[in-house]
């Protein structure tokens, strides 16, 4: 889906692509989905994140780069209430998530589908059973059950992987069956946490394809945890539309349409040192920055 909030620009000689549906005034389509304001963390005399601030717009994608340690991962985590800050605050769908008991976080996670890096499968179980797991623990009956699943399976291009053990999967159909499994419910907003890491580069492509569709096609929020910055070219420079013939094919950003809906937050010993596209990153004359885009 193409919205106001998301829009993607055309070149001169055609129309504005935008969701006529929704008027531009819309609160929910203007409100951050996800908003840090001035949040601090530190573990003892370790500081993790020094006064963050930033957002994720509805249908944006925001990829957090930066070194191990410098307090990606952590970012996730508080979205999920698994940490709460020192001081500062955190939103989630306009609802300020600092203060909420375990029990009130979890109305606030049914929004969210977490992407882990290693899939985190139950390797004892099947993959359908892990996909349905979540709807297990909320009673769900089994023939919708069955339909989710295959659903969100279809969705990933694993549906043939359906009675399947984890361990008979490669480590691309395991993240690829971590998507599906967080795509349950149809959640407002997926948080991916280094979900290429270790793959080599076309199954790396593949992970990156399902957030694009999810980006581009359902209107979801993310946040995609990484380091590696084939995944920024990706997420950055493509964008998904359904053709003619009902099949999701990829398109260059250039060719129609120029992509404003994802976005680079880069960390640096809990700082944020850039947050904007990736054209502004890969220009930057940080010595940090220029080292870690092109490893000068």
């Amino acid at each position: 889906m193409l919205d106001a909030d998301k829009t993607l620009t055309m070149d001169a000689d055609e129309a504005v692509i935008s969701d006529l549906d929704q008027p531009v005034d819309d609160r929910s389509r203007v409100a951050p989905v996800i908003e840090f304001r001035d949040v601090r963390l530190a573990f003892d005399e370790k500081v993790i994140l020094d006064g963050v601030s930033f957002n994720v717009r509805r249908g944006e994608t925001k990829m957090i780069l930066g070194r191990s340690g410098g307090g990606k991962s952590t970012i996730i985590r508080l979205i999920l209430g698994l940490l709460k800050p020192d001081s500062g605050q955190v939103f989630i769908d306009g609802e300020e998530i600092t203060c909420l008991s375990e029990q009130e976080m979890m109305h606030v996670r049914q929004k969210i589908g977490m992407v882990f890096q290693e899939g985190a499968l139950f390797d004892s179980i099947s993959v359908y059973e892990n996909v349905a797991y979540r709807l297990r623990e909320q009673n769900v009956e089994e023939d919708e059950i069955e339909h989710e699943v295959r659903r969100m399976l279809r969705f990933v291009d694993l549906e043939d992987a359906i009675e399947k053990m984890p361990n008979e999967l490669s480590g691309g159909m395991r993240r690829r069956v971590g998507i599906a499994r967080a795509l349950v419910g149809d959640p407002e907003i997926v948080l991916y946490d280094e979900p290429t890491a270790g793959l080599d580069p076309p199954t790396a492509r593949t992970i990156c394809e399902l957030a694009i569709k999810l980006r581009d096609l359902q209107d979801v929020s993310s946040i995609f945890v990484t380091h590696e910055m084939n995944n920024v070219g990706y997420l950055s420079s493509e964008y998904a539309i359904v053709n003619e013939n009902g099949e999701v094919v990829f398109e260059k950003e250039g060719e129609k349409l120029c992509l404003i809906n994802t976005e680079v937050l880069m960390l640096r010993d809990g700082n944020i040192i850039f947050n904007g596209s990736d054209e502004r990153l890969r220009q930057s004359p940080d010595p940090y920055i220029q080292n870690f885009v092109f490893g000068k």
